[in-house]
């Protein structure tokens, strides 16, 4: 986990950086620093310089700089903001110019964030269940039970619309709330709505918690010395009911099985073309210690091409900008709590997992390159967005901003980060043991 989590910040942190870098050098301005990871209180890992430049690897791995000359960032370097402006300083430049110096980070986050989605389409396509492939509906989570949802259910629309994909049930369509789901239940056509505040449930609980296609199983391995195998129980062996309970779907043993944890329950088993009667010990866990055989649905690949790809690239890259921006905007008007939906280092290491799968590393990097985009278009100080601020506001009056306002300005804006990163920690220990 901390291996790719240093990895894909390593990555995103020096593209980012390159691109204020590489926007600062194209206008003139000099830079002095150029560091992944912060060299706090000037202790360094690594560092040497090349064409005046110092590059460096700091021991505090919270983010990463560019010290551009003649400009008020985290470094407060007031003594040199002290003497008078020289032509290769950032201050020296045209508004226009620092304002491109400023989201050359983002700008790079997005161009990398698109990359990467165009480069996995290409190689991989898009994998979906369509939905009339659906046979048995859908199986809801704890959370699905709670918005209305049944088993068996069979979900036609979102929003009125019809969809063509189980992924459309999983979306941010739906996902990020404030939706209708049109359900035929039992020949009855319902409208389910889906609460503003679901994605408070989903932090709690998971997207698997909400719908799954709803299947049929039979046994596949056995676990030795488990109640199952106790119970006389081989491979491709079927569980029709439990106490009398129909369980012709997986979802339907597993539900019955929690309901009987650490409980001797009567089985009803097809068994080498006979139906037999089996007692069986249910785990206090509400297992009984085998592994299905499950009847997934099909599944339809698409290809699209290299050229054909980079459309579908963009769009999935966009999406989750945009997506991120609504939840976002949800934390900002209280319909979803801040604790639910902000995760720091140590929950995106878990997100990364604990062992490497390629796909799922450049796709998460690519998700978060755009989260990176997007944070750091926040108009708070210290960031690149509040720097952007001031230069509009700049632009529109005419005159720049008085150094000692952007100075405070920027130990706000440093203060903020601050109590945002200690929250966020914080938030994700509190996570991690609530979990155990």
């Amino acid at each position: 986990m901390v291996g790719q989590l240093l990895l894909g910040l390593s990555i995103l942190v020096i593209l980012h950086e390159f691109g204020h870098f590489a926007a600062a050098r194209a206008f003139g301005i000099k830079v002095e620093k150029f560091y992944l990871f912060f060299d706090a209180w000037g202790i360094s890992l690594f560092k040497f310089n090349y064409k005046g430049v110092e590059y460096g690897i700091g021991w505090l791995p919270l983010g990463g700089y560019v010290k551009i000359a003649g400009m008020i960032d985290e470094s407060m370097d007031t003594e040199q903001m002290a003497g008078p402006p020289q032509p290769w300083e950032f201050r020296s430049k045209p508004a226009w110019q620092r304002l491109i110096v400023m989201l050359g980070g983002v700008t790079v986050n997005v161009i990398l964030g698109i990359l990467i989605f165009w480069v996995l389409t290409i190689k991989y396509g898009e994998t979906y269940i369509p939905i009339d492939n659906l046979k048995y509906g859908i199986a809801p989570g704890k959370i699905g039970r709670d918005i209305g949802l049944k088993p068996g259910d069979k979900i036609t629309e979102v929003n009125g619309k019809h969809i063509e994909y189980f992924e459309d049930l999983v979306s941010s369509k739906v996902l990020l709330g404030n939706s209708v789901l049109t359900v035929v239940r039992s020949n009855q056509t319902l409208s389910v709505p889906v609460p503003g505040t679901i994605l408070n449930e989903l932090s709690d609980y998971g997207i698997t918690e909400f719908v799954k296609p709803r299947m049929k199983f039979a046994l596949d391995s056995i676990s030795p010395n488990s109640g199952a195998s106790k119970a006389g129980l081989t491979r491709g062996d079927s569980i029709l009911a439990v106490n009398g309970v129909k369980t012709d779907f997986f979802d339907e043993v597993q539900s019955t099985l929690l309901a009987n944890k650490d409980k001797q329950v009567q089985l009803t088993i097809y068994h080498n073309n006979a139906i037999r009667q089996q007692q069986a010990q249910i785990t206090k866990e509400g297992t009984l210690g085998f592994f299905p055989k499950i009847d997934f649905p099909k599944d339809k690949k698409i290809t699209f091409g290299f050229f054909g790809s980079f459309p579908v690239g963009a769009n999935r890259a966009w999406g989750t900008f945009t997506d991120q921006s609504k939840a976002l905007s949800k934390v900002f008007t209280g319909q979803v709590k801040a604790q639910k939906a902000l995760s720091g280092p140590i929950g995106i290491a878990v997100l990364f997992g604990s062992h490497i799968d390629w796909v799922k590393f450049w796709s998460i990097t690519g998700l978060l390159s755009m989260v990176l985009a997007l944070m750091n278009l926040l108009p708070i100080p210290a960031l690149d967005g509040g720097h952007a601020v001031f230069l509009i506001i700049e632009m529109i009056k005419g005159k720049p901003l008085s150094d000692k306002f952007l100075e405070r300005a920027q130990i706000v804006g440093f203060v903020i980060l601050i109590c945002l990163m200690v929250f966020a920690f914080g938030n994700d220990i509190v996570k991690q043991i609530m979990k155990k």
